[in-house]
């Protein structure tokens, strides 16, 4: 594994770098020349770029990575189970943790403070329980429960429990699959998702649209949707909080729509978590739906816990 095109962090915004992972270009953004290293991770059809309004402010007083986690963003998306450059990728939360595990080791250089939104947190906490030596602490923001996974359909209304193994199984047929994404992949569609997501329609921009819709019309883009709406096994949340190796706090939008707070609320209770904070009025994406509210929170945890 090396690095390419690789440029310490600076004080203004920089161009995306490429690291080379496993034989594959993994697309990152560095700002920041001084204090703790912080890592963002984007959430499931996201990409660094859901941090733009987090990085800068992050890098007044530290030294910020936004990532593309492969299969995402600007970041390389082989198909799934192929061989390609004598490797197989999976597109699950071992082998993102272990992305985030190297990315650490040979970019950040350091152990870091890792956020994550939605699936992200599932991938930072994946990383930090595998590899403790990496994280210093985590913030989750609206983690994944992962209500569609085998070990939960039992919980779920007759209509999931019925209906989303027979919709995975369709969508393993390359054209139906891909007919689905490509109705999925089109700016009306995203924006109305997003709108669902995010409280406040306002922050629902065309910037934030094309930042979603970008990726789509990469080679890949497809087949890793439909391996991740296929993937209902691996680690649920509560599997990896009850083997954290380093303290957590999470902040949760209470209108999320798909994320319900009142379950999330139980993550509360594992003795790692030091705080779970509720935003009034906010949806799944915090990080760019209230980055005014967000941002003060993650700076001053990073600077109450530098000094422990």
């Amino acid at each position: 594994m090396t690095v390419s095109s690789s440029l310490p962090p600076t004080n203004s915004p920089t161009a995306t770098q490429t690291w080379m992972w496993q034989g594959f270009p993994i697309t990152y953004q560095a700002q920041g020349t001084q204090g703790a290293a912080v890592v963002l991770v984007h959430g499931f059809g996201a990409s660094l770029g859901h941090w733009r309004k987090n990085i800068p402010v992050l890098a007044e007083s530290c030294r910020v990575y936004a990532i593309d986690l492969i299969g995402f963003g600007g970041s390389a998306k082989p198909t799934p189970g192929v061989l390609k450059l004598g490797k197989q990728v999976e597109y699950t939360f071992e082998t993102w943790g272990q992305q985030l595990t190297d990315f650490c080791k040979e970019v950040v250089g350091e152990p870091a403070f890792l956020v994550g939104n939605s699936v992200g947190c599932i991938a930072v906490m994946q990383a930090v329980v595998d590899h403790p030596e990496i994280g210093r602490s985590i913030a989750l923001l609206n983690c994944s429960l992962r209500l569609l996974h085998d070990r939960r359909r039992a919980t779920q209304p007759w209509f999931k429990r019925m209906g989303t193994p027979i919709l995975q199984r369709v969508l393993k047929n390359e054209w139906l699959g891909q007919t689905f994404f490509n109705q999925l992949a089109k700016p009306a569609t995203v924006r109305k998702i997003l709108l669902k997501a995010y409280r406040n329609a306002d922050m629902v921009t065309d910037e934030l649209v094309d930042l979603l819709m970008s990726p789509a019309s990469d080679v890949g883009a497809a087949a890793v949707f439909i391996a991740f709406t296929g993937y209902s096994q691996g680690p649920l949340p509560e599997d990896l909080l009850e083997k954290l190796p380093c303290p957590a706090i999470i902040l949760w939008g209470d209108a999320d729509p798909w994320e319900p707070i009142a379950l999330g609320k139980a993550f509360a209770d594992y003795p790692q978590v030091e705080q779970f904070i509720p935003l009034e009025g906010v949806g799944h994406c915090p990080q760019d739906e209230a980055p005014a509210l967000v941002n003060p929170i993650l700076q001053d945890w990073i600077a109450r816990r530098s000094v422990l």
